[in-house]
């Protein structure tokens, strides 16, 4: 038995009844990691690995390069945040601590401060999707959900502006939940977007996904976006029984230029949800078409101001130069990678006089539309079903010189993150090359547990999450 192919759940019923040591467990990992990352590339500096001791009594997760941990370096894979340890833990970090949680002393690969589909954008080198090294994992949380995958992580934590939690995880064919905006504190998390980012789990199934759920998810005094209400029991939802759930499927959603098998796919998902008991119907979500534009006005422009603080004065990389002004250009030119430079300036030009009415301002209003539509709809049926991406994934470096088609990636997920709405991915099925596709369940806002328990029975009686990569 390795240890490291099992799921958080099934670790932690071993350690409760002392089958096995926590120790084991990092041991098995360690082991695993040093096999076979470096054809994944899930991690970055590697050289943390010889920080995990083996007698480690807690079970331990991977965190996205994004995530305050104290003292252990966090530079969200970009040059500028160099040699950055941060002096205190994000709020997730320590609930996970305080759970009994270890942090993997590796952090996962991930697109330059989280700008990208694909984790090519990273200043350590891209990472490889497991089930085809030819392909990408899929981003910003390619190395989160790539390692989930290939059992080089039990679970991890990713963040997900725009869906750079689902479709990895529909990539690497894993399962990963965005909560709804407000549910899992932002504190600690260095900011790509402010209004649209949120903390979220990679795991294995579902199971696994409803735990550490409950283990991240509550108010944070010291996040002003948390929203102050109960957090329930997410295990309590996993009841596997998915009768008389109302089904939306949206039109705009199953259109031209979806990929025909991730089509066949979905639709077969579809009919086997009818199978359990849930009643599925056609709906519309008529403002989707703007979707995209609004995204990245907002994400972009929010990117230009959270980035603005990187400047080689305080923290991370300095460039030589013979005085202030000329350290400011070097160190931003040099540090900053090409996607993070090109955001920086749509954003800023979003942003500038002139310019901030027809732009920014408009986008903001059109987000509203975005949101509304998913209000009347959510009157009407209990979640959404969707393809989480509208293909499989695709190879390295196919779309790096064609950013609006790398865009449109996101084109299923981004509507999520505008509303601030919860959404999760899990398995559904491969292609025919045998790569996974994902399929996507949405719900109202705080209403995670539908989502978990829709997405468990259909789980439980399908074999998708058992399948893993040959490595």
């Amino acid at each position: 038995m390795e240890l490291n192919t099992l799921t958080a759940s099934e670790l932690l019923k071993k350690i409760k009844s002392k089958e096995i040591a926590a120790a084991s467990i990092t041991k098995a990992l360690k082991e695993r990691v040093s096999k076979v990352d470096c054809r994944v590339h899930a991690y970055v500096r590697a050289e943390g690995l010889t920080e995990c001791a083996d007698d480690c009594n807690t079970l331990p997760i991977a965190l996205k390069d994004n995530i305050c941990t104290q003292g252990l370096n966090t530079q969200c894979c970009s040059r500028i945040l160099e040699g950055f340890r941060p002096p205190y833990n994000a709020t997730v970090v320590a609930k996970l601590k305080k759970e009994g949680v270890g942090i993997f002393p590796l952090k996962t690969n991930m697109d330059e401060f989280a700008f990208g589909s694909s984790t090519e954008n990273s200043f350590f080198g891209p990472t490889h999707n497991p089930w085809d090294l030819e392909c990408v994992p899929g981003g910003s949380s390619g190395g989160s959900a790539a390692a989930v995958s290939a059992d080089e992580a039990i679970w991890a934590l990713g963040s997900d502006t725009g869906g750079s939690i689902r479709q990895p995880a529909s990539f690497c064919g894993v399962v990963g939940l965005k909560p709804t905006y407000g549910r899992v504190s932002r504190f600690g998390l260095i900011a790509f977007a402010s209004s649209l980012d949120q903390i979220g789990p990679i795991t294995k199934d579902v199971s696994d996904c409803a735990l550490l759920l409950n283990i991240i998810s509550g108010y944070d005094p010291k996040d002003s976006t948390s929203v102050n209400i109960e957090v329930p029991d997410y295990t309590k939802s996993l009841t596997a029984d998915a009768r008389g759930i109302k089904v939306g499927t949206p039109k705009e959603y199953f259109v031209e230029g979806m990929d025909q098998e991730v089509k066949d796919i979905i639709a077969e998902a579809i009919n086997k949800l009818n199978a359990l008991g849930a009643v599925s119907r056609e709906i519309s979500l008529p403002h989707t078409e703007y979707a995209v534009p609004v995204y990245y006005i907002i994400a972009t422009a929010e990117a230009s101001s959270n980035l603005a603080r990187f400047d080689g004065v305080q923290y991370g990389f300095r460039a030589q130069a013979g005085d202030l002004l000329e350290m400011y250009k070097l160190t931003r030119g040099q540090g900053f990678g090409q996607e993070a430079k090109r955001r920086i300036i749509l954003g800023t030009f979003a942003l500038s006089h002139g310019y901030f009415d027809a732009y920014y301002l408009r986008a903001q209003k059109a987000r509203t539309l975005i949101k509304d539509d998913f209000d009347r709809a959510f009157n009407e049926v209990d979640v959404i079903v969707t393809p989480t991406s509208p293909t499989p994934a695709f190879k390295i470096g196919e779309r790096a010189d064609n950013p609006l088609k790398m865009y449109l990636s996101d084109i299923y997920t981004i509507s999520v993150n505008l509303a601030g709405i919860p959404a999760i991915s899990i398995p559904c099925g491969f292609t025919k090359k045998g790569l996974p596709v994902g399929l996507q369940i949405l719900a109202k806002p705080f209403n995670e547990e539908m989502i978990l328990r829709l997405a468990h029975a259909y789980e439980q009686s399908t074999p998708w999450h058992k399948m893993k990569p040959k490595l």
